[in-house]
């Protein structure tokens, strides 16, 4: 890599990875330093403050950045077996390049071969499925595996569980987008999961390797989850249940949402708002449009 190359990976990284600094703040702080986090990085405070959206905060984490720190510990991440994937990395995912809420960092762990993203369907749902909702899960997962389909999803207890266990055992990969950082598993219990999940397929996540799970997190992986995907399957959630973020920000993407008319009020919510019914008995003709 140039040194030049190299410096804006390292700069972009440091920026990305500043708690008050998102991808619109960023994006704002590149268009007014003509695409240059060296020269964003060097800025005065005070210029900083002419960005929109850029406070006495923001700034003052800017200037307390330190590349010598941010470049140690990227190539500790890459020792540890991680690819750092910003939007010019060739192997960033080509579905979330659309989006305009896209993920400015990525951290990956596994395989990030392009035939993952050549045909992709999220499944989402509760973490405490009926016994229906379960059965349909691995029915459908195992039938999108065995039809070459990348299943995506949340690495979850229940439903997430149940989608990425099944693609593995139909021999397929699956990606899981995690709450947590990729080297600090959420939750715990799917850390042999993960591990299995690595070998064929990908763990991302947008935040530090080692980061811990919080509410935010959780809800934020959602949009990744739905951008990566080119459908968006709930299998079963209550109204409130955390899969639903998933369904609105794939309404807000556009892709296309389906869902089993099961009683759960998630479900039938749902279906009032357009999303496509699916057949239990033989679910993957509607997800490839030959219904």
């Amino acid at each position: 890599m140039k040194q030049a190359d190299a410096d804006f990976e390292i700069g972009w990284v440091a920026l990305s990875l500043s708690p008050n600094i998102g991808r619109k703040s960023l994006d704002k702080l590149l268009n007014h330093f003509d695409g240059d986090p060296s020269a964003v990085l060097a800025a005065p405070r005070q210029e900083l403050l002419r960005v929109p959206g850029i406070g006495v905060a923001s700034a003052g984490e800017i200037a307390a950045i330190n590349l010598d720190e941010v470049a140690a510990a990227m190539c500790r991440w890459q020792q540890q077996g991680l690819a750092i994937l910003t939007p010019r990395h060739p192997q960033y995912p080509g579905p979330l390049r659309e989006l305009a809420n896209a993920p400015a960092l990525l951290f990956a762990r596994g395989c990030r071969h392009d035939q993952l993203w050549t045909r992709t369907v999220a499944v989402v749902g509760t973490r405490a499925p009926s016994s229906a909702g379960r059965n349909l899960a691995r029915k459908l997962t195992m039938e999108l595996a065995r039809a070459g389909i990348t299943v995506v999803s949340g690495l979850a207890l229940g439903i997430d569980t149940i989608a990425h266990s099944s693609a593995l055992d139909a021999g397929a990969a699956t990606v899981a987008v995690l709450g947590s950082g990729v080297l600090n598993v959420y939750p715990p219990h799917n850390r042999g999961l993960a591990s299995q999940i690595e070998q064929g397929g990908l763990l991302l996540c947008e935040g530090q390797p080692r980061q811990a799970v919080n509410a935010q997190r959780l809800v934020a992986r959602n949009r990744i989850i739905s951008g990566l995907a080119n459908q968006v399957v709930l299998v079963e959630s209550q109204l409130g249940g955390g899969a639903m973020h998933a369904l609105r920000f794939a309404k807000a993407q556009g892709r296309p949402i389906f869902t089993f008319d099961l009683p759960a009020s998630g479900n039938q919510a749902a279906l009032q708002n357009g999303a496509h019914k699916l057949c239990p008995a033989d679910p993957l003709p509607a997800l490839l449009g030959t219904a």
